[in-house]
């Protein structure tokens, strides 16, 4: 009975053996799938921020906000008026007549919190000759002129000294007499029949220029601020995930490399008992 147990013993640590080769490299592979097809990274988890980003993400919305308001003034105040006023093309003028017209216009004033005062300011009326049709024309300062008293030349601050409202226009008529006949440029509209020409356009395009040129540039700067801290922050938090998976994956070499030295002593010595029986 005896040579037939020895056979029996040996097929029994065959088997073990052959288990064992498949059991120590299951496991390494195990281990190496837990690596390498772990749970997908955080990417929405974040890390604790400086002061100075927090700093930068309020200065950048800061900016955003201040651009939004000039938008709302700036577009109240200077561009709505200049999409609602009359086209108006450069040319050039010349003073023909200029005079003052004898009926004072009435105007009111204000003296105090409760005071409020009547008076009257005197009428310039400047008188000009369009070159590029040839035809008599009434020139006014701006648009505001032509929209407040589309008779006079300007409509001055209301005050009750008479005489200095005089004198004021008397320097204006002065002017325009030593003007004579000495061409200057002015803005007419080609779209309307109307004989009214500005002296100076108060919106012009360099100023709807500056008027959408900073709040835009304001607001793609604050925008750029907070693009810039948030995607410093996205690539730090995945160079900590990526980093924390590396030192993982390195401590996780050592106790696999231990089994694996663990299992080819198991195999000598197993071979040696084998042989010796």
């Amino acid at each position: 009975m005896q040579p037939f147990s020895i056979p029996v013993q040996i097929t029994l640590q065959g088997s073990r053996r052959r288990q064992g080769r498949t059991a120590f490299p299951a496991s390494g592979k195990k281990r190496e799938t837990d690596y390498s097809d772990g749970d997908p990274l955080d990417v929405h988890k974040r890390l604790p921020s400086s002061a100075g980003e927090d700093r930068a993400v309020m200065l950048g919305f800061a900016m955003m906000g201040f651009s939004v308001l000039m938008f709302f003034l700036l577009g109240t105040t200077i561009l709505k008026p200049f999409m609602l006023s009359i086209q108006r093309e450069e040319s050039t003028c010349a003073a023909i007549h200029t005079d003052i017209m004898d009926d004072w216009l009435d105007c009111a004033f204000t003296c105090g919190v409760h005071c409020r005062g009547q008076g009257k300011y005197p009428c310039l009326r400047v008188f000009v000759n369009l070159s590029h049709s040839g035809q008599k024309a009434l020139l006014h300062y701006n648009e505001e002129a032509v929209q407040i008293n589309p008779k006079c030349f300007y409509t001055p601050k209301c005050h009750q000294d008479r005489n200095d409202l005089l004198n004021s226009a008397l320097d204006i008529k002065e002017f325009f007499d030593h003007k004579n006949g000495t061409p200057f440029s002015c803005f007419y509209s080609p779209a309307s029949q109307s004989e009214d020409v500005i002296l100076i356009k108060k919106y012009d395009q360099m100023a709807i220029f500056h008027c959408l040129f900073w709040p835009s540039l304001t607001l793609l700067g604050g925008a750029l601020i907070v693009g810039m801290v948030r995607l410093t922050q996205h690539l730090s938090l995945l160079c900590e995930k990526y980093s924390t998976v590396v030192r993982d994956e390195v401590g996780g070499k050592v106790p696999y490399i231990k089994q694996h030295q663990f299992k080819l002593c198991s195999m000598r010595r197993s071979k040696g008992r084998a042989e010796k029986s």
